[in-house]
C-alpha cells in the first residue's frame, strides 16, 4: 500500500515544479522530500524522477500517480473537514498563501489572532504572487490564500473556489520630493506619460495593471528598473531614480525625501480571500477568514 505522505510530496513536486519548491511548501527540507521519492520509487517499482540539468523532470508514470493522488488528498481534506465540523474546533495545520505586501501587512495580525484563539491550530504562512497562489489553492497545496487584482486585471479564478471580499487597498503615486509633480495635491494619469517607472517584474500582477493603466493614456511605460520589493523600489525612488505606483497596505513610513500623491482617477487593487469551497464547514477556514475580516476592518477603519 502507498504511503499518502509520499504521494503528497510527488504531487507537490509536480505542483511545484521542483523538489526544492515542494520543500518549501511542505515545510520539510529538500532532503526528506527526495527520501519520499525515493521510497515511493522502491514502493511502486517504478522511475518516478529524472534529472535534467540541475533539476527534475517527472516522468510519464510519475505525472499519472501525482493526478491520482491528487484526487486522493481531495478525499482525505472532505474526511478532515466532515471530522474537524463534528468536532467543531478548529486544528490540525492550515497552509495559507499570501502576496508580499498582504503577507507584511495583514497576516502577522491574522496569524497571532489565530494562535490566541486557536491553540490546536498550526496555521503556517506562505508567500506567493496572486497568480501562482489561486492555483496552489485549486490543487489543494495550499488550503486558503489571501490575493489581491485589479479591476482592470481580474484574478483567473477557477470553478469550485470561494471568495470573501475584504476591500480595496488605494494606490499612490511615489516621488522625490523635488519632482514638480510633487507640488500638485492629485497627480492626473495624463501627466504621468514620458516618465520613468520603478515596478515589479513581468507577469506580476501590479505589473500587468502599470503596463495596462499607461497604455490607455496612450502610452507604453518605460518600466527602467524591475524590482520584486516595494521596499527597494521606495529606495530607489528616494535616489531620484524613477516613480513608483505602490499601494498602501504594508507600505510602512516613507523616508525622508519620497512623498506620496494620490492619482486621479484613484487606483485601488482589490484585497479578497480564495479557499476550496468543498472545504467551507471546516473551522479552521471559518476561523482563518474571521480573523482576516477582522484585521482588515481594523486596519482599514
Amino acid at each position: 500500500m502507498m504511503d499518502l505522505g509520499r504521494l503528497r510530496a510527488l504531487h507537490a513536486v509536480a505542483v511545484h515544479g521542483s523538489i526544492g519548491g515542494a520543500a518549501g511548501a511542505l515545510g520539510f527540507t529538500p532532503s526528506a522530500v527526495s527520501q519520499q521519492i525515493a521510497k515511493l520509487e522502491r514502493e511502486t517499482r517504478t522511475v518516478l524522477l529524472e534529472r535534467q540539468g540541475r533539476g527534475v523532470v517527472l516522468t510519464d508514470a510519475a505525472r499519472q500517480l501525482a493526478d491520482t493522488a491528487q484526487q486522493l488528498l481531495m478525499m482525505v481534506e472532505q474526511a478532515e473537514v466532515t471530522l474537524e465540523e463534528r468536532r467543531g474546533q478548529a486544528v490540525g495545520r492550515l497552509l495559507i498563501a499570501a502576496f508580499a505586501t498582504g503577507a507584511r501587512g495583514l497576516m502577522p495580525g491574522v496569524l497571532a489572532d489565530l494562535r490566541a484563539r486557536c491553540p490546536e491550530l498550526d496555521a503556517r504562512l506562505l508567500e506567493s504572487d496572486p497568480y501562482p497562489a489561486a492555483d496552489l489553492v485549486a490543487r489543494g497545496e495550499v488550503d486558503l490564500a489571501l490575493v489581491q487584482d485589479w479591476p482592470t486585471v481580474p484574478l483567473p479564478v477557477q470553478p469550485g473556489l470561494a471568495r470573501l471580499d475584504l476591500g480595496p487597498d488605494p494606490v499612490d503615486l511615489l516621488l522625490p520630493a523635488d519632482d514638480p509633480l510633487a507640488a500638485l495635491a492629485a497627480v492626473e494619469v495624463a501627466r504621468l506619460c514620458g516618465r520613468r517607472w520603478i515596478s515589479v517584474p513581468p507577469g506580476n500582477i501590479c505589473h500587468d495593471w502599470l503596463v495596462r493603466t499607461m497604455r490607455e493614456a496612450g502610452e507604453e511605460p518605460e518600466v527602467v528598473h524591475q524590482v520584486g520589493e516595494f521596499e527597494t523600489q521606495i529606495a530607489l525612488i528616494a535616489a531620484g531614480l524613477g516613480l513608483g505606483l505602490v499601494p498602501r497596505l504594508g507600505r510602512g513610513r516613507l523616508p525622508a525625501g519620497v512623498v506620496a500623491r494620490p492619482v486621479s482617477p484613484e487606483p485601488s487593487r482589490r484585497v479578497f480571500a480564495l479557499w476550496r469551497a468543498q472545504a467551507s464547514r471546516r473551522p479552521a477556514i471559518t476561523a482563518a477568514l474571521t480573523a482576516m475580516r477582522e484585521r482588515w476592518d481594523a486596519q482599514s477603519g
